[in-house]
């Protein structure tokens, strides 16, 4: 690796990019032969990051976009210790814990549609919150980070919260449609599974949620330094990631034909991001029907990467 010098950021150096990942591939139940995954996806992804924090000073952000199961955050996990690794603090900012808290989602459901009392689409999380961790992470002091229990399907009180002290190089901020852009009005009048058929025949919560995104999100989704999508072959294959995920919570969660049903109120805007946000990502992982990596396609590739 070419050392990077950046007398306004004295923390910048060449490093291995080679930490000791067994704790981590235990705790997230990975196979030893994700350390080659590591070698050729995170490792120069971690570079380019690098690159450009050095010379941004503190506050870039990263997105990380993929459907449920995809392994984002796990990927935001490993660059937080490869960035460390070469000297920069990164935090990880996940859209799951900006969710409304479940009684905002019931009024929501009461006044705009009973769909909105599931979390998932725009307009179910809390998109000034987001703004302001942006901003305050990036500064000198504490930042209190929200948490939210699915298993509860709500926010943690203030009490169990996690304070960190800024200020932070590189901000990851992973979510399953971070970096998403609004469909065309045009798009939402054809449904796209039985939950929108039947319960949405009037469109009401997909342009809800839809305008949501339009708006207040492209706001939180504004100034990224560099963005990743992960790929999906087809949507289909997400229903056994998230039921495997949920399988992982430390408390009982959904059944799978809880999860089956869960996971249709992301279909429209994930088929949509996996569509469009390629076009213009900075890295796109295409991952195969087992979560395997297959090509990844870099924007303006480093003569290194492959």
């Amino acid at each position: 690796m070419v050392p990077i010098l950046d007398p306004l950021h004295a923390t910048c150096k060449s490093a291995s990019m080679n930490p000791d990942f067994t704790d981590l591939l235990r705790s997230e139940r990975l196979s030893a032969a994700y350390g080659g995954v590591i070698q050729r996806l995170h490792v120069p992804l971690a570079a380019r990051i690098v690159e450009a924090a050095c010379a941004h000073g503190p506050g870039f952000r990263v997105g990380l976009c993929g459907p449920q199961g995809s392994g984002k955050t796990t990927s935001a996990r490993v660059l937080e210790r490869l960035l460390a690794a070469d000297g920069l603090r990164a935090v990880i900012l996940s859209l799951d814990d900006l969710y409304l808290p479940l009684e905002a989602r019931r009024r929501l459901a009461a006044e705009v549609h009973p769909l909105l009392l599931t979390r998932g689409v725009p307009g179910t999380h809390e998109v000034p919150l987001g703004l302001d961790l942006l901003d305050a992470l990036a500064r000198p002091g504490r930042t209190i980070m929200p948490r939210f229990d699915k298993a509860s399907d709500d926010r943690l009180p203030p009490d169990r919260w996690t304070p960190l002290e800024g200020p932070f190089d590189v901000i990851l901020f992973e979510g399953w449609c971070v970096g998403a852009r609004p469909q065309a009005p045009a798009a939402l009048r054809r449904p796209v599974n039985d939950l929108e058929r039947r319960r949405d025949p009037e469109r009401i919560w997909r342009t809800y949620a839809n305008t949501q995104l339009a708006s207040p999100y492209q706001r939180l989704f504004a100034g990224f330094g560099l963005l990743a999508v992960f790929k999906v072959p087809s949507f289909n294959v997400v229903l056994g990631w998230r039921q495997e995920q949920e399988h992982k919570l430390p408390k009982p969660g959904m059944s799978d034909a809880e999860i089956a049903v869960f996971i249709q109120h992301y279909e429209r805007l994930t088929r949509h991001i996996q569509a469009e946000m390629p076009k213009r990502a900075d890295v796109v992982v295409r991952l195969g029907r087992e979560r395997e990596i297959g090509k990844v396609d870099w924007a303006n590739p480093h003569p290194t990467e492959f």
